[in-house]
Formats: C-alpha cells, sequence, structure tokens
C-alpha cells in the first residue's frame, strides 16, 4: 500500500459562488475574525487558522468543504491539515476573497 500524496483543488470564485447558492459546496472561511468583521463570504462557516482544528468543521451534510482565506495561501494550508486527518476535504477558493470580488 503507497501513500497518496495529499493534493488540493483550485476551484474558480464564479464556480464557488454557484455551487453556494445551489447548496453544492459548504464554505469555510480560515481568516481571522478582524478580517472576517472587515468583509465576509456570505454563508461561510468561520474557523480561523491560527486555532484551526479539523474536528471543528460541521458535518457537510453531502456537500463539498471548500476552503477559502484572503489569497488563497491559508486555505491550502487548511486543507492540507484537513486531509492529514484523514478528511476528504481537497478543495479551496483559489485566489481567495480577492478573487472572488473580482469575479
Amino acid at each position: 500500500m503507497t501513500d497518496q500524496p495529499h493534493r488540493v483543488h483550485d476551484l474558480k470564485a464564479t464556480d464557488v459562488a454557484a455551487g453556494i447558492a445551489d447548496g453544492r459546496y459548504l464554505l469555510i472561511d480560515v481568516r481571522e475574525p478582524n478580517e472576517v468583521a472587515a468583509e465576509a463570504y456570505p454563508d461561510a462557516v468561520v474557523l480561523p487558522l491560527s486555532s484551526f482544528d479539523p474536528s471543528d468543521i460541521p458535518d457537510p451534510q453531502g456537500k463539498t468543504v471548500v476552503f477559502a482565506c484572503r489569497s488563497g495561501r491559508r486555505s491550502v494550508t487548511a486543507s492540507l491539515a484537513a486531509q492529514a486527518e484523514g478528511l476528504p476535504f481537497d478543495s479551496h477558493l483559489e485566489g481567495g476573497i480577492l478573487a472572488w470580488k473580482a469575479a
């Protein structure tokens, strides 16, 4: 048996917005509370990376978990941390809220 390397799939902002709107995606925002207070993603669950524990991710109830942050770096870190705990959450919002706003 070989260990599969963890991978993170990049999702475009327009695809994530559509997935949230039609109930396919659960967005996990890993930015810090002060960042979220300044501007928030709609309907996101906030789990700051500074205290991130993959066991705090709510049951996605069949939805795909998508991590998001400001620029796309912390969301990759969160996805890899979740995968390291054996969770199948391998998607993130490419470009973060910067790409979200641009879209």
